[in-house]
Order: structure tokens, then C-alpha cells, then sequence
């Protein structure tokens, strides 16, 4: 997909400021206690997800977190299907003071690629 040059350069900014989780890391991150956070739509989630993640859609994050994920110390893995709001997800949580939000390098598309043969 075809991004406006402002949006990507948006999102280029978010990445370089929150931490990249590689998709290999994130199966050992969930059973430590992390919390996959899909930012994406709910039909979207509906269709597939990683087992266990919260669905917080991105219009809707900042409104409703706060509700749902009252830990500011919790370690949040943000995704969508590669990496663009994932990103622009974490980089708002940290701005809300949750000092562990981090995104999931290549997103959805990256976990599932290793789990294909699962």
C-alpha cells in the first residue's frame, strides 16, 4: 500500500523513538506476561490475530486504554499487519506515560510467516 509522504514520515519518526520487538521474540515476550495489543480494526482482528491479544483499534486507543491496561509498567506489543501503526501505537503509549510500549517489527505478517508451519 501507497502511503502519503507525511504519514510515512510520521511513522518513520514513531519507530526511531519506541523499541522494535523482532517477530521471533514475541511467542517468549506473551509467556513472560508482555501483552500483544493488535491496533488494527475489529473485523480485521476478527479475521485473525495473535492468540491472546487484546483488540484496541487505533482511532480508539488513547480514548479507551486506560480502561483496559491500567499497568504503566506493563510491557505492551503493539501490532498491525507490518509496521506503520504499530508503531504510531507505541510511540502514543509511551506519550501516556506507559513506559514499556513497543511494536512488533513487520507486525502480524512477520508472526505469522514463522508460525505457517505450526
Amino acid at each position: 500500500m501507497a502511503y502519503t509522504e507525511k504519514f510515512q514520515a510520521m511513522s518513520d519518526a514513531a519507530r526511531a523513538r519506541v523499541d522494535e520487538v523482532a517477530p521471533e521474540d514475541v511467542d517468549a515476550l506473551i509467556a513472560g506476561g508482555a501483552i500483544a495489543l493488535d491496533i488494527r480494526d475489529p473485523d480485521e482482528h476478527a479475521k485473525t490475530h495473535i492468540p491472546g491479544s487484546l483488540n484496541i483499534s487505533r482511532g480508539k486507543l488513547e480514548m479507551n486504554v486506560e480502561g483496559i491496561i491500567t499497568d504503566l509498567d506493563a510491557t505492551i506489543l503493539c501490532y498491525c499487519n507490518a509496521y506503520n501503526r504499530g508503531a504510531l501505537s507505541a510511540a502514543s503509549l509511551r506519550d501516556m506515560g506507559y513506559a514499556n510500549a513497543k511494536f512488533i517489527g513487520g507486525g502480524l505478517n512477520a508472526w505469522k510467516k514463522l508460525h505457517e508451519e505450526d
